[in-house]
C-alpha cells in the first residue's frame, strides 16, 4: 500500500499525534512469511524499515523521517491454544481487552499486561509487560514461554526463528532478550506462546493465572482542602506503605493500587485499590492500605466508594484517547524524599497549564515481580516496588506542545534534580521503563548524570542485550532513536 491507496492515511497515523510519517510503502502483513518477504525487499533496497502493532508508541519510533517501508501487524491478531506447545498463542496485533476477553471466556486465564484496553500486545510484551496484578502473577514475560521471530542476516536474508526459554534451545538468547529488551531491535515478532513456567499439564485452564472478580475502593480528596504537608504525608505514607509490604510472598501482595496526583486543575487527587474477592480477609487488607495512607494526613475525603468488579467487565482495562504526548516514568526502591514531594506539589501547581489530565502517577510494584532475578529476564526492574508515571495529560493543538512538553520535561528534571535530572538507579531510585520510552533520557540537556540512557532502562542486561544484537541484527536493520546499540 502506497500514498493514494484510501487505506493509507488509517495505517500511518499514530496514536501519539505530535509525531507521524508519510512512509513510501506499508505492508499490511498477514503472516509470518509475508513478513520476511517484506524485510527481504526493503532491506535489498536499502530502505529502513519499522515496525507497528498497536500503535501506541509515546515516542516516534516508527514515525521517525528516516522510516521508508512501514509493516503493519495489526491483522495478526488470533488468540489460541496451542496444543503441541501446550501454551497460548498470542499475535501480534492482538490488542489487549479482546485478548484477555478470549482468554478469559475461553479458559478462565489471564496474562497480566497492560491496563490500557487499545495498546497492542506485539510492543508491549518486549518490554515486559504489567498491569495492577502484575504484584500476585509477575509480569507479561515471567509467562512467555517462546516467540517466532523474522531475523535478518548479515547476508541480507529474512529468517523465521522460533526461540523458547528451555535450556537447551540454540535460540535462548534471543527468547531472553525478548523477555524486556523493547520493541524494533532485534527483528519481528509474529507470534507468543504464553505458559507458566513449572506447570506441567497439558490442562489450558491450568497454564496461565486465573482471572478473579475484585473488590475495588476509590477515594478522592479535594485540591480546596488539601495543604502542602497533607499532601506530603499522604504521598509518603502510600510510599511507604509499598516499602513494608511488597515482599514476594507477605500477603499485603494481593493490594494492587493507583495513586493519582493530579494536577490542581482537576480539582481532585485519588487513590483506587483492589484485591481479588477471594483472598481470604483481603477487604481488611484493602482497608488497611487505606488507613496507611491517611494516618496523620488530617484530611477528610470528598468521596469513598466501594465496588465489587466482575473479571470480565470493561473497567478492569482503561482507554485512552489518542492526542498529542510527551510522558515519563522511573520506578522507586523506597519513598520519595519530602523534598522531592515538594517539587510535585509545586510543579502540580503551576499553571503554565491547566490539564485534569496531567498527573504524577504512583501504580504498585514488587511481589510476584521482585521474585525473579534481574538477569534471569531481560527487565532489570525486580526490586522496584512502585512505578511513577509523569504526564501532562492529552491535548489536541499543537501549538500547546512547548507548554505541555516543557511542564513534563522540568518537573521530572526537578524531581531527579540530586542525580542529574533522571532517575538513577540508587538507594530510592531504579531506572526508567522502556515501554514508556523517553528520548530525552538519552539528550545530555536533561540527562546531566554520568548513567547512559540504556543504564536507566536496562541496567546491568544492556551487554548482553548488545551479543544478541550482534548475533541477530547484524546489519542493525532494526533501529530507532533509543534501539540497542550492537557495539
Amino acid at each position: 500500500m502506497q500514498p493514494g491507496d484510501s487505506r493509507y492515511e488509517s495505517f500511518v497515523r499514530a496514536h501519539n499525534t505530535r509525531f507521524s510519517n508519510r512512509p513510501d510503502q506499508v505492508t499490511i502483513a498477514t503472516t509470518s512469511a509475508h513478513v520476511a518477504e517484506a524485510l527481504g525487499k526493503a532491506v535489498a533496497a536499502g530502505r529502513q524499515v519499522s515496525v507497528r502493532s498497536g500503535g501506541h508508541c509515546l515516542e516516534n519510533f516508527t514515525t521517525w523521517s528516516g522510516v521508508k517501508d512501514l509493516i503493519d501487524l495489526s491483522q495478526m491478531s488470533d488468540v489460541y491454544f496451542d496444543e503441541r506447545r501446550r501454551a497460548f498463542a498470542v499475535g501480534p496485533g492482538a490488542i489487549v481487552a479482546p485478548t484477555q476477553n478470549t482468554l478469559f471466556k475461553g479458559w478462565g486465564v489471564t496474562i497480566p499486561s497492560a491496563g490500557c484496553s487499545e495498546v497492542g500486545l506485539g510492543g508491549h510484551i518486549l518490554g515486559g509487560g504489567y498491569n495492577f496484578y502484575s504484584r500476585i502473577h509477575g509480569i507479561a514475560v515471567d509467562h512467555l514461554y517462546a516467540v517466532e521471530v523474522v531475523v535478518v542476516g548479515a547476508d541480507g536474508q529474512p529468517r523465521i526463528v522460533v526461540a523458547t526459554r528451555e535450556a537447551n534451545d540454540p535460540n535462548r538468547d534471543l527468547w531472553w532478550a525478548h523477555t524486556g529488551g523493547g520493541g524494533g531491535n532485534f527483528g519481528v515478532v509474529t507470534r507468543y506462546w504464553m505458559r507458566t513456567p513449572g506447570v506441567d499439564t497439558a490442562d489450558p485452564t491450568k497454564l496461565l493465572p486465573r482471572g478473579s472478580d475484585q473488590r475495588v475502593r476509590t477515594v478522592q480528596w479535594s485540591w480546596d482542602t488539601l495543604s502542602q504537608q497533607s499532601f506530603t504525608t499522604l504521598i509518603r505514607n502510600y510510599c511507604q506503605w509499598y516499602e513494608r509490604n511488597s515482599a514476594p510472598g507477605a500477603k499485603e501482595v494481593e493490594v494492587w493500587a493507583s495513586f493519582s496526583a493530579s494536577h490542581v486543575s482537576a480539582g481532585v487527587i485519588g487513590l483506587m485499590a483492589g484485591v481479588s474477592k477471594t483472598v481470604p480477609g483481603g477487604e481488611a487488607l484493602l482497608d488497611g492500605l487505606f488507613d496507611a495512607v491517611t494516618a496523620g494526613a488530617g484530611v477528610t475525603a470528598a468521596t469513598d466508594s466501594r465496588s465489587e468488579l466482575a473479571w470480565i467487565d470493561r473497567d478492569n482495562w482503561f482507554w485512552g484517547p489518542p492526542g498529542r504526548q510527551k510522558d515519563k516514568t522511573s520506578d522507586l526502591r523506597k519513598s520519595y524524599t519530602d523534598e522531592q514531594i515538594a517539587t510535585i506539589y509545586r510543579y502540580l501547581h503551576d499553571d503554565s497549564i491547566s490539564n485534569p489530565g496531567a498527573q504524577v502517577n504512583l501504580a504498585a510494584l514488587g511481589g510476584k515481580i521482585n521474585s525473579v532475578r534481574a538477569n534471569a529476564t531481560a527487565y532489570v526492574h525486580r526490586d522496584s516496588i512502585l512505578r511513577t508515571y509523569f504526564t501532562p495529560g492529552v491535548w489536541r493543538a499543537e501549538a500547546d506542545d512547548a507548554a505541555h512538553v516543557a511542564w513534563v520535561r522540568k518537573c521530572y528534571r526537578d524531581v531527579y534534580s540530586r542525580t542529574g535530572g533522571v532517575p538513577v538507579p540508587d538507594a530510592i531510585n531504579a531506572g526508567a521503563y522502556i515501554n514508556y520510552p523517553d528520548v530525552d533520557l538519552a539528550d545530555p540537556e536533561w540527562n546531566t548524570s554520568n548513567t547512559p540512557w540504556h543504564g536507566l532502562y536496562y541496567g546491568a542486561n544492556y551487554a548482553r542485550l548488545q551479543q544478541v544484537k550482534r548475533t541477530y541484527d547484524p546489519r542493525h536493520v532494526f533501529r530507532h532513536p533509543l534501539s540497542i546499540r550492537p557495539t
